[in-house]
């Protein structure tokens, strides 16, 4: 079993990896301006959405959250995104889709003070919080977001049970994410048993994320060689899924799956 596959299938080895390895690797990348920290999205013919020349830079991840977001509506809503990485996807989805309020919300201390010094715009605001236990009343969004990080959790179960408590009755739930075969059960179990949402959409992307990780490869392996000691290159590429990588491999095989869902709070 490949080290990655290893770590993703213990819950405990997964909480202890990423409380170090996301605060080290926001120090490390802070000044190159890295917004994103999901794989990408690139349909075949491409999606053709209309960014800016600043957007252009980071197009296959923007389209791993357009892809995600678009499938519910935003304008006029209150929205949480749990695990908003750095922010990139938070700025865009306030700019594009318009929502009345969106609270950005990850674990990473340095994550979200680089989302507040990067992406300060109006209706946005970045809290500090576990996906675990989510600091908000019952039925506080209308639509909650998560985008590629449910893999890191410990209890992804308890994860989903608060998304339904902080939904509103009639409210969506839109996610995406990888496993591999050793956590297909908990993860789909949770999401397609759960007595109080419905699943409405459940696509399988490997191919379009298997695009991105190309179209991202030149980007993130500059960036690991830049930014880290020798030592980690390997497991940094891995991880960032650059083409020839083991994740990469894995995601073309099918091996490792990924997947985008749609889910609605029933009551």
């Amino acid at each position: 079993m490949a080290l990655i596959e290893n770590i993703l299938a213990r819950p405990a080895w997964r909480q202890k990896l990423w409380q170090w390895w996301y605060p080290y690797f926001t120090r490390k990348v802070r000044s190159r301006g890295i917004d994103f920290l999901n794989y990408a999205f690139e349909t075949e013919p491409p999606m053709a959405i209309s960014l800016s020349a600043t957007d252009e830079t980071d197009l296959g991840n923007i389209q791993l959250y357009h892809h995600v977001a678009a499938a519910v509506k935003l304008e006029g809503l209150k929205v949480l995104e749990v695990s908003c990485g750095h922010g990139g996807g938070a700025s865009y989805l306030v700019r594009t889709f318009k929502p009345a309020q969106y609270v950005a919300l990850d674990l990473n201390p340095e994550g979200v003070a680089y989302g507040r010094a990067k992406h300060a715009l109006p209706h946005l605001e970045f809290v500090q919080g576990d996906a675990m236990r989510l600091p908000f009343p019952d039925g506080s969004f209308d639509v909650v977001i998560n985008v590629e990080a449910s893999h890191c959790y410990p209890d992804f179960a308890k994860f989903v049970n608060e998304v339904s408590r902080v939904l509103k009755p009639g409210g969506n739930f839109v996610h995406a994410d990888l496993r591999y075969p050793s956590g297909m059960d908990e993860w789909l179990g949770a999401l397609l048993h759960h007595p109080q949402l419905r699943v409405r959409q459940m696509r399988l992307i490997n191919p379009e994320v298997v695009r991105g990780m190309v179209l991202n490869t030149p980007k993130y392996t500059q960036m690991i060689h830049q930014c880290f000691p020798w030592y980690l290159h390997r497991l940094g590429l891995d991880f960032a899924g650059v083409a020839g990588s083991r994740l990469h491999r894995d995601a073309v095989s099918g091996e490792m799956s990924y997947r985008s869902l749609h889910l609605t709070k029933t009551f």
